[in-house]
């Protein structure tokens, strides 16, 4: 993989297309959210630039992607033309639900975007503005349930700190995670909960179709096309970035870890990919090899230390 990776990037063919297959790419969520949606646009802007023949992505969700990576670590290791996407939901998904693997065990490629958080409501909610939805949740928060993601990544932390702004410690909260955000956004759709957090960008499509109403953002100020204020305009005093990224499998060469991460820096610098991240309103964040693993080190940390002062964590 590394030959053909390295000849395609001196113009000479394009990447897989001949003595290497098509770029495999595991998403361990359901299919529809954040995960998912940065997989499929990889493998449509890496076709489209020449660098690959194809994709083959392979979906397996569950618990923030602890349920599918151990099956990256242990079936996938050694493949030279695998990626993984994932980002800061599973570092917060390890640690909250204890699992027993880690990112520890995969090989940084490299983290690609950021993207902000938002609090909506359906159409048909009560909740106009976030001083009508903090109420609520003040006055009875078993009445306010709020779906997102996975149990401690970045949705549910994002609530448990809204939470804590408004005194209510994160037990008392009443969460409901989804492997997926196709499911969480048709539990939004069918009124089955008060409210949904999830990465805008997961949501667009159904704000601009008037199926949902944004109440507020997590960016650090306000985003144009978004009518919406931030949480700290609206006096909770919390902001949130969101990050995706990818990794190889364990035990890949270095040749063909260089090699990905060539692949990925040159996606990442065209103008398909900038044109896709605009569009989905994705900030590019792109971070590689060392520097992403470092950044890793710190990010887990990090993410440790608020779900524990949440008590999502012991």
């Amino acid at each position: 993989m590394a030959v053909a990776l390295a000849g395609a990037l001196m113009g000479a063919v394009p990447v897989f297309a001949q003595d290497a297959p098509q770029l495999e790419m595991f998403v361990p969520a359901a299919p529809g959210g954040g995960w998912d949606q940065t997989a499929r646009t990889m493998e449509q802007v890496l076709r489209k630039e020449g660098l690959i023949s194809g994709a083959q992505i392979t979906n397996v969700g569950g618990a923030g992607g602890t349920v599918g990576l151990p099956q990256f670590i242990n079936q996938w290791k050694g493949r030279p033309n695998a990626l993984m996407v994932s980002g800061m939901v599973m570092v917060g998904s390890i640690i909250a639900n204890r699992s027993p693997v880690s990112l520890d065990q995969v090989t940084p490629i490299a983290r690609l975007t950021g993207e902000f958080e938002a609090l909506v409501v359906p159409a048909a909610s009560p909740f106009q503005t976030v001083d009508d939805f903090m109420a609520a949740l003040k006055a009875d928060p078993a009445a306010v349930p709020v779906t997102g993601g996975s149990a401690g990544g970045s949705d549910h932390i994002l609530f448990g700190l809204i939470g804590k702004s408004a005194g209510v410690p994160a037990t008392s909260l009443s969460y409901v995670p989804y492997a997926g955000g196709g499911e969480a956004l048709a539990a939004l759709l069918g009124n089955q909960v008060a409210a949904g957090i999830s990465g805008y960008g997961e949501f667009a499509e159904q704000v601009k179709a008037g199926g949902l109403r944004v109440l507020a953002i997590s960016a650090g100020e306000r985003q144009e096309g978004i009518d919406a204020p931030t949480l700290k305009e609206a006096g909770i005093d919390v902001e949130l970035f969101n990050w995706r990224g990818v990794f190889a499998p364990p035990e890949v060469s270095d040749e063909d870890k260089a090699a990905m991460i060539k692949l990925v820096e040159t996606m990442a610098a065209s103008d398909s990919w900038k044109t896709e991240a605009a569009n989905r309103g994705w900030s590019e964040i792109l971070l590689t090899g060392d520097d992403f693993a470092t950044f890793l080190a710190e990010e887990n940390k990090r993410i440790e230390a608020i779900l524990k002062d949440l008590g999502m964590a012991s």
